[in-house]
């Protein structure tokens, strides 16, 4: 059997478009999320690549020869098996403003809340196959997705977990993330999340 090689790639959004239903399994897979729950994302995700900054990179599997890069064509084929995405965070969006009165709750005082706010990335969505974890995929994504940014943070939220005791969790620890806000409760979701962020560059 031909041993497949693993590539990172950007997208655009026409790419994000053309594959959407493909990005969407990982994450519903990943999640661990019922079948269905891409379609009630499709939207979301689609609405995402028209906002400032966005950037979404991708991990794919091709056939390509060791040493040699697959071409436009076989990329284009090839399985994802990672996705992540984000973009400027602005007051107008949902997350903002929902993190903001998490922000007021814990009694940050409102000069910070607005200097963190003022210039960040939100790192909405990443996220590995199952098939794939383990194998560093995660980190490169985390790392080719922030390169390069203007912004002076990166945030994103992510589920509590006893005991942070998770592959995602691990990760935003190893890449420097450290606690916003903790146990918080966005509208409409009974999960508890925390904010997590650090300053840019990585």
């Amino acid at each position: 059997m031909e041993a497949l090689a693993t590539f990172l790639i950007d997208l655009s959004p026409d790419d994000m478009a053309r594959r959407l239903h493909d990005a969407l399994t990982v994450y519903v897979d990943a999640m661990r999320y019922p079948r269905g729950t891409e379609g009630q994302r499709a939207g979301m995700w689609l609405e995402h690549t028209r906002r400032l900054g966005w950037k979404a990179v991708a991990a794919v599997d091709t056939d390509t020869p060791p040493g040699e890069q697959p071409s436009a064509e076989q990329v284009a084929a090839a399985p994802l098996l990672g996705i992540a995405y984000g973009y400027c965070g602005a007051p107008d969006q949902w997350w903002q403003q929902q993190v903001v009165s998490g922000l007021h709750r814990i009694g940050m005082p409102a000069d910070e809340i607005s200097q963190l706010m003022s210039s960040y990335f939100e790192l909405t969505e990443l996220h590995i196959h199952p098939n794939a974890q383990g194998r560093g995929l995660g980190e490169a994504l985390a790392r080719r997705l922030l390169t390069g940014r203007g912004e002076a943070h990166v945030l994103l939220s992510t589920p509590e977990i006893i005991g942070e005791a998770n592959r995602a969790w691990r990760l935003y620890r190893r890449l420097g993330f450290t606690d916003v806000i903790r146990g918080y409760h966005f509208a409409g979701d009974p999960r508890a999340f925390a904010i997590l962020g650090r300053s840019l560059p990585l």
